[in-house]
């Protein structure tokens, strides 16, 4: 299957603008980027004109067409709207172009958009239609195919300019190849279903080979070419009313008005039942077809790109005013619309509820329906997170509920002291810990300043030098605690924030570790002072013993020896 259109992973993250501008929700969300969802996307291409990062990714047939043009034979038809895309005023320097490409032949779509013309009048005239709604953008004829069948009553049954021009070039030469040239994206998936057109080139398809062909528009202007003769009305096609412009008369009993933009469109669709004898032409781009999303953009915009168009027919008509129309013959122009069908999943209430309380949606007045998330009420999203297009994450009211929930949970149930200051040393949040610490009674500080409670010197010195402290021992003195103080400096010095960790049991082991430590010092030098008197002491006794000892033995020896007197 065809990817025509999608987005690139790299540039689109977490925006939901596309989604928010989407007329249909044809984007879901996977992992955080967005993605089209074929089966519902009508292919207006609005999403690539309000995408703010570019994202847009087009899928481009060049390579199909340029090997179309290697077997020859390929006939350009050009959209009306190349005036203003391309900043010209005849068609012959364009055909031109055209033929230094490789093309045959080429030709401006509206001629097929004058036999469309041609039909609406005969079904009009006709007088069998409560209301008329053109079938000429390809992007709105999907959008009632597939979200309003009502509609399907009053929409012409009528080949776009594209087809009814393909099938003229084909009447003429059954084996030539059609390529369409245009602003659309639409167009693509019209082209590939309609069986009679080979190729599609955007505008920026056919500048950039252009560019890489070395061809100047501007130069191939210089020469003088015979312009192409015929009135044609439907040249106005590309621009807001250049429908109704097209035609020569009004039909008497409907009233011609123009609708432009997928939004607009959607509030006619959804009350066309209520509407009556209404010609209703219908433009999914804002300013028509003159603002599509493949247009080349110009200076001064939708606005000059409409007064280009209107002096290109105005020379034309001036200039072929007496020329015949002969309309087309042995062509069928009738295109039956049919009911289209998407794959949504259908979700019961039930399901629906139970993911609405997932986001804490459990009541009417719990669904804010602010659109954040890119749908419009908060049921939508329900109905996207069902069928896999959304996520829960996508609501931002939830996310930013939950994210300053949790960030308050730590804040509150950290054992460590957390005070928030602003630039000021104004407090903005503080936790039960660091109130514990600094010996704070009362509830609410917000906005009250620091140095009530605690001498601000540091926090001063961390924000005028930027610099963060660490780990810095600091006494409380009101209420006799320890802590290791970390002051940071917030991005941009819009503030401080300090974590208080409360050391105070450590610090006082430390100190009866000490007292202990001197005590048995103490303790120790007494011991060993008395050992040393006691070894001295015993010295002392062992030296008497030893010299009385002595004095014994040596009488005993002299008693043995007969030395004594009277021995004999």
């Amino acid at each position: 299957m065809i990817q025509y259109l999608d987005f690139k992973d790299a540039r689109c993250k977490d925006c939901y603008k596309c989604l928010r501008e989407c007329p249909v929700k044809a984007i879901k969300v996977v992992d955080h980027h967005a993605k089209i969802i074929d089966s519902r996307c009508i292919l207006c291409g609005h999403c690539t004109k309000v995408c703010p990062q570019n994202a847009k990714s087009v899928h481009s047939e060049r390579a199909d067409v340029e090997r179309l043009l290697k077997g020859g034979n390929v006939v350009a038809s050009v959209a009306p709207s190349f005036v203003s895309s391309f900043d010209l005023q005849d068609f012959s320097v364009m055909k031109l172009a055209l033929g230094r490409l490789g093309f045959a032949d080429a030709e401006e779509t509206s001629i097929g958009a004058r036999e469309v013309t041609a039909q609406y009048k005969k079904l009009l005239e006709g007088g069998k239609y409560k209301n008329f709604i053109t079938s000429c953008c390809p992007a709105v004829n999907t959008m009632i195919e597939l979200y309003y069948p009502k509609a399907l009553a009053y929409l012409a049954p009528v080949d776009t300019p594209m087809i009814a021009h393909a099938k003229m070039i084909r009447k003429r030469d059954p084996k030539a190849k059609v390529v369409f040239i245009g602003p659309c994206i639409a167009k693509k998936r019209e082209a590939k279903e309609s069986g009679v057109v080979d190729g599609v080139l955007t505008f920026e398809d056919l500048s950039d080979m252009f560019a890489d062909a070395g061809i100047v528009l501007s130069e191939i202007a210089r020469i003088p070419l015979h312009a192409e003769g015929g009135v044609n009305r439907a040249k106005y096609y590309p621009i807001s009313r250049g429908i109704i412009k097209s035609f020569e008369n009004y039909i008497d009993g409907y009233e011609f008005v123009a609708v432009d933009g997928a939004e607009k469109c959607k509030e006619v669709l959804e009350n066309i039942e209520s509407l009556s004898g209404m010609f209703i032409e219908m433009n999914s781009c804002d300013s028509a077809c003159v603002n599509g999303p493949c247009s080349l953009a110009l200076k001064a915009g939708a606005l000059k790109a409409n007064a280009d168009i209107r002096k290109y027919v105005g020379k034309d008509l001036e200039k072929n005013a007496s020329a015949p129309y002969t309309p087309a013959e042995g062509i069928d122009f009738t295109c039956v619309h049919e009911r289209r069908r998407t794959e949504d999943f259908i979700p019961t209430d039930r399901q629906l509820a139970e993911i609405l309380a997932k986001t804490g949606k459990t009541k009417p007045e719990d669904m804010l329906n602010c659109g954040a998330c890119g749908y419009d009420t908060c049921l939508e999203k329900a109905w996207a997170v069902a069928n896999g297009y959304a996520n829960i994450d996508m609501c931002v009211p939830y996310m930013r509920e939950r994210a300053e929930s949790m960030s308050y949970e730590i804040i509150q149930t950290s054992p460590n002291g957390i005070v928030l200051l602003d630039n000021d040393l104004n407090i903005l949040e503080i936790n039960g810990k660091a109130r514990e610490l600094l010996g704070i009674k009362e509830r609410d500080l917000k906005g009250k300043g620091i140095f009530h409670y605690f001498n601000p010197t540091d926090f001063v010195l961390a924000q005028n030098d930027g610099k963060n402290i660490y780990n810095k021992k600091v006494f409380l003195e009101k209420t006799g605690s320890f802590i290791e103080l970390t002051i940071i400096v917030m991005k941009d010095r819009k503030g401080t924030y300090a974590v208080m960790k409360d050391i105070t049991q450590e610090t006082k082991s430390e100190k009866q570790l000490d007292k202990v430590k001197l005590e048995t010092l103490a303790t120790t030098d007494e011991v060993i002072k008395k050992q040393m008197r006691v070894a001295q002491e015993i010295a002392s006794l062992l030296g008497e013993t030893t010299a009385e000892t002595k004095v014994a033995l040596l009488k005993l020896k002299k008693t043995i020896q007969g030395d004594e007197p009277g021995a004999k």
